[in-house]
């Protein structure tokens, strides 16, 4: 494995979150408590092994890709990357706070972070597939 990997690791392990989240709240919903709890351990065990990847990535090399083209679609991929920056940081406190109150079991105030949390990283978690997809397979970018 190389350092040009990465970005292909870092869209799996998106993809796995996003995988993980809506495994997690399908089962929320029918009442399976310690299987919600391990699918959204799982997604924030995903999301950390990305964060720590990309990261790694983006100070252990110069690359750095841009989307020139095709230029009638970059200001689509624009917005969607912006979308997916600020949301990522946004996200962060709602997660961290619900599960807080989660290993807390204080499930009430769980419940009112989590509404927040679970939409704002499930966009995240395919946005980052959808960057991924759209910089190295659909549109491939110069380096």
């Amino acid at each position: 494995m190389s350092i040009s990997d990465l970005p292909a690791i870092n869209a799996t392990l998106n993809f796995l979150s996003t995988v993980f989240l809506v495994a997690g709240f399908v089962f929320i919903k029918k009442g399976n408590q310690e299987t919600h709890k391990k699918c959204m351990i799982a997604a924030f065990a995903t999301s950390t092994i990305f964060l720590a990847c990309y990261l790694y990535y983006h100070f252990n090399t110069e690359a750095v890709t841009r989307f020139t083209e095709p230029q009638w679609f970059r200001s689509y991929y624009l917005v969607l990357l912006f979308t997916h920056v600020v949301l990522a940081v946004v996200m962060l406190p709602f997660i961290f706070l619900s599960l807080w109150h989660a290993w807390k079991q204080n499930f009430e105030k769980h419940r009112r972070f989590a509404k927040w949390a679970w939409p704002i990283w499930l966009y995240v978690s395919i946005t980052g597939v959808l960057v991924y997809l759209i910089l190295y397979q659909i549109f491939p970018q110069a380096k």
